[in-house]
């Protein structure tokens, strides 16, 4: 992977982690397209 793509990737990552009561934290919806799972697998 290019260091373009890989820039890229990092953004869209980036914008689905949110900050709740100061802990990072991802939806299990997005982390599970991430990992090209179903969410039941994560859950």
């Amino acid at each position: 992977m290019d260091t373009k793509n890989q820039a890229l990737n990092n953004i869209v990552v980036d914008d689905k982690i949110f900050i709740i009561r100061g802990i990072q934290v991802m939806i299990d919806k997005d982390l599970a397209e991430l990992y090209q799972v179903q969410t039941s697998r994560l859950n």
